[in-house]
């Protein structure tokens, strides 16, 4: 075994814990966990993220994971910029100022990482005063 250098002080029952579950076997130790998790409902295993499918063998092409977030994109004005100024102000709460230099500079990002019914949403409001709008 190989001992941690500055381990944090211990009340004489940890350190009487610690020196029995040191003392234990592979298989006690894993009994041991086991029987924690049960009592307290919880697991020791490692929260990991969510990786995607692999590609099946023999070349069979994987499934397209749909996305869940997207980027909604200012494509073009269109005629009336005072009201795709007001409906960026509203989906953005963003001022005056700043929503007329977004709308000056489109193609412009409006909003990144928004869930896909919110995306379409804007979308529609900002399409409906007759401005182009793209999810990405």
């Amino acid at each position: 075994m190989t001992e941690v250098t500055a381990a944090p002080e211990l009340s004489q029952k940890a350190q009487d814990i610690v020196s029995a579950v040191e003392s234990l076997t592979v298989l006690e130790l894993a009994s041991l966990v086991k029987a924690l998790e049960t009592k307290f409902g919880v697991t020791a295993a490692v929260p990991m993220a969510a990786a995607g499918a692999a590609p099946a063998a023999g070349g069979a092409a994987a499934a397209v994971e749909e996305k869940t977030t997207f980027e909604v994109v200012l494509a073009e004005v269109g005629a009336n910029k005072i009201q795709v100024i007001k409906e960026i102000r509203a989906v953005t709460n963003l001022g005056l100022k700043e929503a007329k230099d977004l709308v000056d500079s489109a193609p412009k990002p409006i909003k990144a990482g928004v869930p896909k019914d919110e995306a379409a949403t804007i979308k529609q409001k900002l399409e409906a005063v007759g401005a182009k709008v793209e999810l990405k």
